[in-house]
This record gives C-alpha cells, sequence and structure tokens, in this order.
C-alpha cells in the first residue's frame, strides 16, 4: 500500500498512541506503555521515510503532491477539506519533528522513569505529535489552525504536568492565555483571507496571490493585513516581542517537554507558516519588514536577559527566544531557505542542549541553579561533550550546525536586498552574547570546584536511554549544517537548492534573484571576482565567527581566569545588572497594566456591580416581591366566615363596577 496515496497514516499513529495509553495505560507495566508510546511515533517516522521514498520517485515536474480525503466542512460558499500535501518543505519538517520527536520519546523512559502519572505523560507527547504533524502537513490553513491549536493544547497540558505544583499550574496558564492573544490574531487573519479569495485551500490562495502585483509601503492592502494578522498568531506561538513571556516559564514543565516542543517543535510552527505563506509575506515589504524588525529586536533582547539568569534551564529558555528571533529575521528578509535551515538545526542543537540539561538535572538530584554545580565534567562525561558540542554550534563556530546557518541569516541581513545594517548589527550583536552566556552556562555547570555538598549529592551518569540521545543528537549537531558547506566556497548550498522549487513555486524569490544577479554583475563590472579560498577565509573569519570566539574568550576569563570577576561587575553596575534580571521588569509591567485593572474590572465591575448588583439583584428583587405578596396574601387565609363573606361583597361590588365601566364604554 503506497503511503503517499495515504498521509493521514503518519497522523494516526501517534493519534492511536495517544488515545491507547491514555485509555489503558492506566493498568498497564511501564514497559508496555513504552512500547505503544515509542512504537507509534517509531512507525510514523518510517512512514515519513516511505513517502519521502515515493515522493522523489514522482515525475520530475511535480513539485507537491496533494491527496484530499473528504469534506470536512461544508456551510454555503465556504467549503474545508481533510487534504494533506507533501513538498520539500514539509518533507524537512516532517523529518525534525519524528526524529526528534522519536529521540526524546526514548529519553523520557529514564527521565521520566520515577514520576506518578506516567502513562499519561506518554499519551500527551503522542498527542503533541498528532497535532504538529496535523500542522505540517496540512493543505489548507484551516486545518493548519487545528494543528495550530492542539500544540498549545498539549503545550499546557504537559506544562502543567505535575498539576500539585502551584509554580507549574500557574506556568500552564499563562502559555495557554498569552498565546491565544497572538491566536485571535490568527483567527481574524483567517477570515480576511477567505473574505478576500473565497477559498482557504494553499493552492488556491497562492495561485491567486501569485496574480497580484505587490503592495508598496506607501500602499498597504488587505495582503499586508492578512500577513500582519498571520504574523499576530506566530507572534504568540513562537515567544516573540512582546508576547514571549510564557516560554520562561514555560519550564516548570519536564525537561522532555521543554526540548521537544519549546525548543525543536512546537515554538518554530510560527517560523514554519510564515515560510509556508510566503506568497503573500513575499509581496508586502511592510509586513517582510515587521516580522524581520521583530525577529531581530527579540533576538538581541532575549540574548542580553540571558547574560545573568542563573537557572540552566531558563538560560536555554531565553536562548530559544532569541534563536526563534534568528528564524524570523532569516525569512523577514526574504532569507525563507536559511529560516528553515536555522529551524532545523536549532532542533538539533537546542533539543540537545536541554536533554543535557535535564541529564545534569538528573544527575544533581534535581538541583536547577548553575552557582550550585561546578566541576561536573568528569563524572558526567557524556553529557559534558555533548552539551559542549552544542554549545559550540549555537554558538557559530566554524564547523558546526549553528554556524552555518546562522551565517546565511546574518549574510542575508546585511547584504541581501531586503537587508538593513541595523538588522545586520542587532542580529551580530546578539550572536556575539549568545557565544558568552552559552559558554558562561558550560563553565558555571562543568568548570572549577564543586559547589555542592558532595557527600549529599550523588553525582552520576544519566543511564543509557538518555545518554544514546544525546550522542545522535550531538552527531546530528556537528553533520547537520554541512548541507550548506559547498556555499563557503562559491558554490550552491544545497540546503537551499532543495527548497527551491517552494519557494520560486510563486515568485517568491523573484525580486531577490534578480537583486543577487545585480549585486553580482555589479562585483565583476568592479573587478571584484573573489577565489573560493578568499571566499572561504572571509566566511571563516568574519564578523560572526570574531564576536563567537570573543564571547568564548570572555567566559573564559570572567568564569575560569578570575572568578571573582562577575561579582564585581554586578556591583559595579548594580541597576543594568539588576534590570537583566529581574527581565526588565517586563512580567511586573503586564501586571500592572493589563492583569490588575482586568481583575479589578472583573472583581469590581462584572463580578460585583453586574452579577451580584445587576443579575442576581434583579433575580433575587423579584423573588422578594413574590415572597412579600404571598405572605400578605396570605393574610387573607384567616378562617374566620365573616372574613371570607366580607371580601366577597367586596369583591362582587368591585367585579360590578369594572364591567359596568366596560359596558360604559362600549356603548
Amino acid at each position: 500500500m503506497p503511503i503517499l496515496n495515504h498521509l493521514w497514516i503518519i497522523l494516526a499513529l501517534p493519534l492511536a498512541g495517544a488515545a491507547v495509553n491514555g485509555l489503558l495505560g492506566r493498568n498497564w507495566s511501564k514497559n508496555i506503555v513504552n512500547s505503544v508510546g515509542i512504537g507509534s511515533v517509531s512507525l510514523s517516522f518510517l512512514s515519513v521515510l516511505e513517502a519521502i521514498r515515493e515522493f522523489s520517485q514522482l515525475p520530475e515536474g511535480q513539485l507537491t503532491f496533494f491527496k484530499n480525503y473528504f469534506n470536512w466542512i461544508s456551510a454555503g460558499s465556504f467549503k474545508v477539506d481533510f487534504a494533506l500535501q507533501l513538498d520539500h518543505l514539509t518533507i524537512v519538517m516532517l523529518l525534525v519533528v519524528t526524529f526528534v520527536s522519536l529521540l526524546v520519546h526514548i529519553y523520557s523512559t529514564g527521565y521520566m522513569a520515577h514520576e506518578e502519572g506516567y502513562y499519561r505523560f506518554f499519551a500527551y507527547l503522542n498527542l503533541f505529535v498528532f497535532f504538529m504533524l496535523t500542522l505540517v502537513l496540512a493543505a489548507n490553513i484551516v486545518l493548519m489552525f487545528v494543528g495550530w491549536e492542539g500544540v498549545g493544547l498539549c503545550s499546557y497540558l504537559l506544562i502543567g504536568f505535575w498539576f500539585l505544583k502551584q509554580s507549574a499550574i500557574s506556568a500552564g496558564k499563562k502559555a495557554f492565555i498569552t498565546t491565544r492573544i497572538g491566536d485571535f490574531g490568527f483567527t481574524v487573519g483567517i477570515l480576511l483571507l477567505f473574505w478576500t479569495f473565497s477559498s482557504v485551500d494553499f493552492g488556491t490562495i497562492f495561485a491567486k496571490a501569485a496574480n497580484m502585483p505587490a503592495e508598496s509601503p506607501q500602499q498597504a492592502g488587505v495582503l499586508t493585513w492578512i500577513c500582519l494578522l498571520l504574523f499576530a498568531g506566530a507572534i504568540g506561538k513562537s515567544a516573540q516581542l512582546p508576547l514571549y513571556v510564557w516560554l520562561p516559564d514555560a519550564m516548570e514543565g519536564p525537561t522532555p517537554v521543554s526540548a521537544l516542543i519549546h525548543a525543536a517543535t512546537m515554538v518554530t510552527a510560527g517560523v514554519y507558516m510564515v515560510a509556508r505563506m510566503h506568497p503573500f509575506f513575499s509581496r508586502s515589504p511592510v509586513a517582510m519588514f515587521i516580522v524581520a524588525a521583530v525577529g531581530a529586536l527579540t533576538a538581541f533582547y532575549a540574548a542580553t536577559i540571558g547574560l545573568v539568569q542563573t537557572d540552566i534551564k531558563k538560560v536555554l529558555a531565553y536562548s530559544t527566544v532569541s534563536q526563534l528571533g534568528y528564524m524570523f529575521l532569516g525569512c523577514g528578509v526574504g532569507a525563507y531557505a536559511a529560516g528553515i535551515f536555522h529551524l532545523m538545526t536549532h532542533a538539533f542543537f537546542k533539543g540537545l542542549l536541554f536533554l543535557a540539561a535535564g541529564s545534569v538535572i538528573h544527575a544533581m538530584g534535581g538541583e536547577q541553579d548553575m552557582r550550585n554545580m561546578g566541576g561536573l565534567r568528569k563524572q558526567i562525561p557524556v553529557t559534558y561533550w555533548t552539551m559542549l558540542i552544542a554549545t559550540l554550534a549555537i554558538a557559530g563556530i566554524p564547523g558546526f550546525a549553528g554556524f552555518f546557518s546562522k551565517d546565511e541569516i546574518l549574510d542575508a541581513a546585511g547584504s541581501g536586498t531586503n537587508g538593513h545594517i541595523g538588522l545586520w548589527l542587532l542580529g551580530l550583536v546578539g550572536a556575539g552574547l549568545t557565544s558568552f552566556y552559552m559558554f558562561r552556562l558550560i563553565f558555571l555547570t562543568f568548570f572549577g570546584q564543586p559547589r555542592f555538598d558532595e557527600h549529599k549529592v550523588h553525582v552520576h551518569e544519566s543511564p543509557r536511554t538518555m545518554t544514546v540521545p544525546l550522542v545522535i543528537l550531538a552527531l546530528l549537531s556537528i553533520v547537520g549544517g554541512w548541507f550548506a558547506a559547498p556555499h563557503l566556497i562559491g558554490r550552491p548550498d544545497r540546503f537551499e537548492q532543495f527548497l527551491h522549487p517552494v519557494f520560486a513555486a510563486y515568485g517568491a524569490q523573484a525580486g531577490m534573484e534578480q537583486g543577487a544577479s545585480l549585486a553580482g554583475s555589479a562585483g565583476e563590472a568592479g573587478g571584484i571576482s573573489p577565489t573560493p579560498a578568499m571566499e572561504l577565509f572571509h566566511a571563516l573569519t568574519g564578523p560572526p565567527v570574531v564576536l563567537a570566539v570573543f564571547g568564548l574568550l570572555v567566559a573564559w576569563w570572567f568564569y575560569i581566569r578570575k572568578p571573582e570577576a562577575p561579582k564585581k561587575l554586578a556591583e559595579n553596575l548594580r541597576g543594568l545588572y539588576k534590570l537583566l534580571l529581574d527581565k526588565y521588569y517586563v512580567d511586573e509591567i503586564y501586571a500592572a497594566l493589563v492583569i490588575h485593572p482586568f481583575l479589578w474590572i472583573s472583581t469590581n465591575v462584572l463580578w460585583h456591580a453586574v452579577d451580584e448588583g445587576a443579575i442576581d439583584g434583579t433575580v433575587n428583587g423579584l423573588a422578594h416581591v413574590a415572597r412579600e405578596a404571598g405572605s400578605q396574601a396570605r393574610k387573607l387565609q384567616s378562617g374566620n366566615a365573616r372574613s371570607y363573606a366580607t371580601w366577597v361583597v367586596i369583591g362582587a361590588v368591585g367585579f360590578t363596577a369594572v364591567m359596568l365601566g366596560v359596558w360604559g364604554m362600549v356603548r
């Protein structure tokens, strides 16, 4: 049975695993739960590989495989099919989602081995994989939105997995509510899109958009509004300014959740959406600039907060926010392939960083404060070396995955047709800060003297179920970026070539290619013809690499050579240090300007005034009147015959008077 004609199988397998474990797993052993949870994701991954093999054998001109299974929603002219599609962009996302999810499932068998609700955890993980795959495979934006909301639901469930822990409950609610703000804009964007194009199918709306002229910055129209509304959803889901505040708090969930959902997959959904909707964004310079500006500002802003955090997972959380900013920066300047490339490499090294952090926490008996660690590299060597590799990758050290993807984004931001020197500088400085705070994490955690009681804390390496995924991700953090290696010597980037059919199909790259061609012609006209050796030298000694190495050396100086220096610097720059440590007081500002006013309005206006005063007052008042009237009427039932006779006479006289009055009016 060809998988390509039955893409729904890729979705159905993890959904079945979630249902089976969720309904029956309570009474099963952990081995059976593992078999169902890991087995369903493994089969889904194998199905993806088979679908890719079959896709590669399609006729050369067929760039997208589309399959409509049934009509899902039909209301007048509004029709939505349950339809799935496969193209080169989908292939990248499917491989990342299923493979990283498989590794996290395996890792979780060791990390969560002693937790209550073990079956529930794997049911939630499987359900998340189902919704994420739905988001990726969807052939229309409504079905994508189902996956979009589904991964948000699973995020809420997994952040609050330890539901007896108040901080986890609050973090789950914060994530759910904050992302709903962005999703409101996403919903309005879908409605505006349907109102404009009378369809929600990607193929139809992209073809219609391709026939529309690009909007100028001075005359932004409906395409710009659609893009900005959809991007509002991406800001919430992918934790960008100003809706990033939920992601650091989401670290209250189990570490495998942080690795899978809040680093490698769900938070990149916004980046994937922008790349998927490129025919719209590429025709709106205003939307493109806003995407790039938000990405660049977020990359720099979150990196500054990461400089002073002491919780090992919080450092990685702000690092994730920052790296997502780089992905949006790439997409915003039109380098969609570079943005997706960084999405893929980030899934490898950031997933590894979180899983390695979980291994450190496991070794330290639950300790997450880096100030209480130190000297761990000899006691947990596998964790140390794999985490070091991931740090070299995220810092952009040449030869590692992050170097290739981040360098392409910064190159596009600085010299691309849609680039700007301000965007490039923000990204460049953010890259230097990233190197510093990541090596700060390494030095505080693994070097120096132990800053914990070695008699109370039995430091030990994690079991193989946890270390094997670390080793695999470490390997991918090294070789995962080498698709772009030929680009260093002036040859084509293989990853960009792979995605080129997707982004060239509707003319999205026409302007970029024209600009690149003009730039190349200008270079040749000016007599500049760099050799491959010169291009390689420039790539290896460019500003991003220089700042990455500089950040490493500064971190070494502060935390290895002069370990007393950070404290002195913090005292000398107390105001700035406290500002960064308290995260620019953004949560406090939101509490003062949004949360407390809404709570006051809810309590004093909606509750006391409207609910108690108006609604309850009206209902209770009517009941009081009825009760008082009944109480007075009850007095008529005295049991006295003469009283009854009197009332009969009064009633008869009254009735007669009324009838006479009516008769007179009639005559």
